[in-house]
C-alpha cells in the first residue's frame, strides 16, 4: 500500500470518529435537555447534522451513542500513552495520560459550562438504567485498548501476559473510583487531583492509611 494510501485510510478513520463523537455530543446534550424518555433517534440525526441513516450506521441505539463517548476517551488515553516519553515512569504517564481525558475543568477554579455539561453527562451515564448494559460493553472495549497500550509500552505480550490487563483493569477502576467521587461532592471536587491521588495510592501498592 502507499503512503498516500495510509494517509487516506488515516483521514477517513478520523471522519469516522468525529463524525461518532459529534452523535455522542448531540444525545448527551439533548437527553440532558430533555430527559431520557423525550429524545429520539431522529432528534439525534437533526441536531447533528446527519440523517438518520447515518445514525444507524454507527449506532443501534441512543445508549450505544451515548456509551462510545467512553471508548473513544479510551483510544485517546491509549494514543496519549504511547505518545508519552519512553523515559517516563509507567504510572507517571497512565495518570498525565487519563487526566488528559478525564479532567477537562483542570486542577482548580470555578467550574465552567463545559465542565459542568461533562459532569452532567457523567451522571446521565451513572443513573439511567438503560445505559448500563452498553456502558459495560463500553468498559470491556476500554479496557482492551488500554492494555494494547500498556504492552507495547513495557514490552509485554497482551495476548499471554497478565500485566498489561492487569493494569487496564487497575486503572478503569481507579479512574471510577476518583469519578463517583468526583460527582458526589458538595460542592464539587477537582477531578484532576483527585486521579492523582488515586493513581499515587496505586503506585505505592495501596499502603493501609
Amino acid at each position: 500500500m502507499t503512503a498516500e494510501g495510509d494517509v487516506g485510510i488515516g483521514l477517513r478513520e478520523r471522519k469516522k470518529r468525529e463524525t461518532r463523537l459529534a452523535l455522542n455530543q448531540a444525545t448527551i446534550r439533548l437527553c440532558i435537555e430533555r430527559g431520557w424518555d423525550n429524545v429520539t433517534v431522529e432528534d439525534i440525526a437533526a441536531a447533528a447534522n446527519v440523517s438518520v441513516r447515518t445514525f444507524r450506521n454507527y449506532f443501534s441505539s441512543k445508549a450505544e451513542a451515548i456509551a462510545a463517548g467512553h471508548l473513544e476517551r479510551a483510544l485517546r488515553i491509549a494514543e496519549e500513552l504511547r505518545a508519552r516519553p519512553g523515559s517516563e515512569p509507567l504510572w507517571d504517564s497512565i495518570v498525565n495520560a487519563v487526566q488528559a481525558q478525564f479532567a477537562p475543568g483542570g486542577e482548580t477554579g470555578a467550574e465552567s459550562p463545559g465542565a459542568r455539561r461533562w459532569r452532567d453527562a457523567l451522571r446521565l451515564l451513572l443513573a439511567e438504567p438503560a445505559l448500563q448494559g452498553e456502558v459495560l460493553k463500553a468498559n470491556a472495549a476500554a479496557q482492551d485498548e488500554l492494555a494494547k497500550a500498556v504492552a507495547e509500552r513495557t514490552g509485554t505480550d497482551v495476548a499471554h501476559d497478565l500485566y498489561p490487563r492487569l493494569v487496564a483493569a487497575v486503572v478503569g477502576a481507579g479512574s471510577a473510583v476518583a469519578l463517583e467521587h468526583c460527582l458526589r461532592a458538595d460542592p464539587p471536587i477537582p477531578l484532576a487531583p483527585l486521579l492523582r491521588e488515586v493513581f499515587a495510592q496505586l503506585a505505592a501498592g495501596l499502603p493501609v492509611p
